[in-house]
């Protein structure tokens, strides 16, 4: 529709810029791209040949004077070589010369002098080694001026040595010791600070200062205390140095001295505290304890974060262990820890005060080192009361002890232990306490979540170490127990799937299990504790809103239900196999619930725990050949029973069919049947014609279903009896008859005739030629099994890859199989 418009403007339209100017500014740029091309390549061409041709070195001009110009076509920045590398190489050369001198020297001449032209002389090349590194640095050679005052700095150490010899060889060496150090120290600084550019005699000034008080302290024959306190204050000047001393290897290897100093001293401290026979004896380490906690705190304020966060934990220590150790020295070792236990929690403080972020880190971590450290402490008392009553397990109904200390046994020391629970209620406190009230202190839900965890796990670990501190009698230890499992299971449910839940629903199931163990001990407190118990976790599954919570309670109510079963059969005085069907009333239960729950999740696991208590009751019954008949053909009924539910068919058909099959050769066994076949035949002959019309209506069903019972319920019988028959005609009608089968499977393709035909006939095969095969064994002399299997070993590894695909094939075909 635009075309007339286009051809009437497109006569009058023109080029900007016009043709002619556009064509002149291509011709340009194209001349341009070219130049820059061959410079390009030119430049190109220069960089290779540097790269394979080394650069002559170039001459330093003369003083006053400026570096020529390049000359044309040369690039201006041509590397050069290093001017004072040779003069390096002739240095570092005459100094090993020199080196190889004074050690000839020293070897083969210094005998010939005393000991005051040792020192002299000693003097002389220490005078000189402290001077050359001056001039060395003034010529640009660092690394030679730092050798030389390296060996300076040694020479002067050993010319102390002489010293000592020459003008004070009657002083206590100690004493001389921690005068040189000293000494040192301020020429070695001084050194230092005079040739700022050396980095060797500053840092080595620090470490000899490590030494002065630490001789000092050995020549006055100081206590320990004494070696402490001069550590301590070695530690805080080395912190001194290390905040405000010049250069970073100075500060590290001052941090590195404060370090070892400090802990040392505190060290040393904590031992003395610990040792203190009374509270006066502990004053004296704790004051020191206190100073090194301050001084860990004084350096924390102005450290990096790691440092303050480790300057804030020793600190938080040291304060806790000096001041608890003074009242601790006079408690006995469970009281002391409570005491340090209130101070640890007291260092909780710390969030109310105004101290950077890292150093309030450090204290928490310490406060939680104390109450960890605490509660280990009160652990066994807690893992008695919950292990104990397993010890009863070998007396079930031997009767009621009087306390429960009788039924945890006797290896507890419960006087020293008097005191956990106040350690495990106040560590409990704490962590509510961080819970509810200081949550910033956490680290986020999950540190808030851990804490109120740890505090239900305290607060219950307390109530039991409570009642087993106490001696509490039996019966009130079991009602209590069974009280704790109540309310936990309540605020489990209550709280739904969050960390406290699942915190309280474990130490539910602990405490239930404790509990359950326990009430073994006598008859009537066994039906009240899993009858309580069954009531409880049905009720909390009844009441929970979360499919795993419920499947869990559930499954523990099923388990309770099958105890009492059982001891209500031992109550009626039933023996094991006659109290088998009682317990099947429990998996019938569950099957019935299975059907009526519509949540898969809490199904599953029911009925499964349902199957538990069958097994249960089919091991009580195989004592008894004819109850065990019974219990298999009810637990068979029972699996039919969940079998008629569609999505169960499949799962339960099977076993179902198994278990009716167990349940009649049993039962032939437990009759004394040596003919099985007059009583299997007529049923597999009926299960044959059902399977065949099954299979007819259906082809696609498997041959398992329609032909695999019918099969099994004639040849599994019959199997077992021709194994145990002396004669021959049994064995071969059976091995005739599986061939049958076997061929008939391998031609219709069906499998389950394949397998059980051949699995029979194998088996039968092999018990009539088992005879033959001992005699022809015994007969071989012993190398040739071995041999035999050698060959057939190699054999099997030379045709590895046909074999492989021999048995791809004959999987394929059998996967093929209905």
């Amino acid at each position: 529709m635009y075309a007339h418009v286009v051809a009437a403007t497109l006569p009058f339209m023109e080029h900007v810029p016009p043709p002619a100017e556009e064509l002149a500014l291509l011709d340009r740029e194209l001349a341009w791209l070219d130049a820059r091309r061959v410079q390009l390549l030119n430049r190109r061409a220069w960089l290779l040949g540097v790269l394979r041709t080394p650069v002559a070195p170039s001459w330093p001009h003369a003083p006053g004077t400026r570096p020529s110009a390049p000359a044309p076509g040369t690039p201006p920045f041509a590397p050069a070589a290093p001017a004072h590398g040779t003069q390096n190489v002739l240095l570092v050369l005459g100094g090993l010369l020199l080196t190889v001198a004074a050690i000839a020297f020293t070897l083969f001449s210094w005998g010939e002098m005393g000991i005051a032209g040792r020192s002299a002389v000693l003097a002389v090349v220490t005078a000189g080694a402290l001077v050359v590194p001056a001039p060395l640095l003034g010529r640009r050679l660092p690394s030679t001026a730092e050798a030389v005052a390296t060996l300076a700095l040694v020479l002067t150490v050993l010319d102390a040595v002489a010293l000592h010899a020459v003008a004070a060889p009657g002083t206590d060496g100690f004493a001389f010791s921690a005068v040189a150090s000293a000494v040192l120290v301020v020429i070695w600084t001084a050194y230092g600070l005079s040739l700022g550019k050396l980095r060797v005699p500053l840092p080595a000034a620090v470490v000899a200062g490590q030494f002065p008080l630490v001789f000092a302290a050995w020549a006055v024959e100081a206590p320990a205390a004494g070696f402490g306190w001069a550590l301590l204050v070695t530690a805080a000047a080395d912190v001194a140095v290390a905040l405000w001393g010049r250069g970073l290897a100075v500060r590290v290897t001052a941090c590195a001295g404060a370090l070892l100093t400090g802990l040392i001293a505190l060290g040393l401290g904590l031992a003395l505290s610990v040792s203190a026979s009374d509270a006066l004896g502990a004053v004296g380490p704790g004051a020191l304890l206190l100073a090194g906690g301050a001084l860990a705190v004084a350096g924390a304020l102005r450290a990096p974060k790691e440092l303050a966060v480790f300057g804030g934990l020793v600190a938080g220590l040291a304060t806790v262990a000096a001041v608890g150790g003074v009242p601790a020295a006079a408690l006995p070792w469970g009281w002391a820890v409570v005491v340090h236990l209130l101070c640890g929690a007291a260092l909780s403080g710390v969030l109310r005060l105004r101290v950077p972020l890292p150093v309030r880190r450090g204290v928490l971590a310490a406060s939680a080192v104390v109450v960890g450290a605490a509660v280990l402490w009160a652990v066994p008392v807690v893992a008695a009361v919950l292990l104990g009553p397993v010890t009863l397990a070998g007396g079930v109904w031997s009767g009621a002890p009087e306390g429960l200390r009788d039924a945890l046994g006797g290896t507890m020391p419960w006087s020293a232990s008097a005191s956990s629970p106040v350690v495990l209620g106040v560590a409990a406190g704490l962590a509510a306490a961080l819970h509810v009230r200081w949550p910033q202190a956490l680290p986020g839900r999950s540190g808030r979540a851990a804490a109120g965890a740890a505090a239900t796990v305290l607060g219950w670990g307390a109530l039991l170490a409570l009642l087993a501190v106490a001696d509490v009698p039996y019966p009130v230890a079991v009602g209590v127990e069974l009280l704790l499992v109540a309310a936990l299971l309540a605020a489990s449910v209550r709280r739904g799937g969050d960390a406290l839940a699942v915190t309280g629903l474990v130490c539910a199931l602990t405490g239930a299990a404790s509990a359950g163990v326990l009430g073994l001990a006598a008859e009537p407190a066994t039906y009240v504790v899993f009858g309580g118990l069954a009531v409880l976790f049905g009720g909390a599954a009844a009441w929970s809103g979360v499919s795993a919570v419920r499947s869990v309670l559930a499954c523990g109510s099923v388990l309770c239900a099958t105890v009492l079963a059982v001891a209500a059969g031992a109550s009626l005085g039933w023996s094991a196999p006659h109290t088998a069907p009682l317990v099947l009333v429990v998996t019938a239960a569950t099957v019935l619930l299975g059907a009526r729950t519509r949540v898969p999740a809490v199904a599953v696991p029911v009925e499964l725990t349902g199957a538990f208590a069958a097994l249960v009751a089919v091991l009580l019954a195989v004592t008894d050949a004819p109850f065990l008949s019974l219990v298999l053909g009810l637990c068979g009924v029972l699996a039919a029973g969940s079998a008629l539910r569609p999505e169960r068919r499949r799962a339960a058909g099977y076993p179902a069919a198994a278990l009716f099959l167990a349940a009649a050769w049993v039962r032939l066994a437990a009759s004394g049947v040596t003919d099985p076949e007059a009583y299997t035949l007529p049923v597999s002959v009926a299960a044959f014609v059902v399977g065949h019309l099954r299979l007819r209506r259906d082809p696609s069903a498997s041959s398992w279903v329609a032909y695999g019972p019918a099969l099994s319920v004639t040849m599994v019988p019959s199997l077992a009896v021709a194994w145990g028959d002396p004669h021959w005609l049994r064995p071969l009608l059976l091995g005739i008859a599986a061939l049958v089968v076997t061929l008939a499977g391998a031609r219709l393709r069906l499998r389950a005739p394949l397998v059980i035909g051949g699995a029979v006939l194998a088996l039968d095969g092999l018990h009539e030629l088992a005879p033959h095969v001992v005699q022809v064994l015994d007969a071989l002399p012993r190398w040739a099994p071995p041999a035999l299997a050698g060959l057939l070993l190699l054999a099997v590894g030379a045709t590895y890859e046909q074999r492989l695909r021999d048995a791809r094939r004959v999987r394929e075909s059998f996967g093929r199989m209905r």
